[in-house]
């Protein structure tokens, strides 16, 4: 059985940096392309970025590129969400994805993600 686990999260002022960390077990790790999804209060859960299962490519919601950074580390079966720049909409619960299939690309649909942590509360404060 597929388990993810989140930690990292928490409050931080705008313009400060957290990093989200992702551990995964009960599968190959490194046969699964991952992800990022944020879900604000009343809002719908949106992509934040994904990253293959080689982790050569990766992708990012147009909202965070360029402030976040997504990596993979396989020999600790865990991704690294590297999070700069944070603004108060930024704010939300975060929850890792696991790919349905194995040697998937970076996929932004959630869809294509079957397992999912229990998510991780960022707070950004202006």
């Amino acid at each position: 059985q597929v388990q993810l686990v989140e930690s990292g999260g928490g409050l931080v002022h705008a313009g400060g940096s957290l990093i989200l960390s992702c551990a995964a077990s009960g599968r190959t790790f490194s046969d699964y392309a991952m992800a990022w999804f944020r879900q604000a209060p009343g809002k719908e859960r949106d992509f934040v970025a994904a990253i293959s299962w080689s982790g050569t490519s990766t992708s990012y919601a147009d909202a965070v590129k360029g402030r976040f950074t997504l990596s993979r580390d396989n020999a600790k079966n865990t991704v690294y969400l590297q999070m700069n720049s944070l603004k108060p909409e930024d704010t939300a619960v975060y929850y890792c994805a696991a790919a349905s299939e194995p040697y998937g690309y970076s996929s932004r649909n959630k869809n294509n993600y079957s397992y999912w942590g229990q998510g991780t509360q960022v707070t950004v404060s202006s």
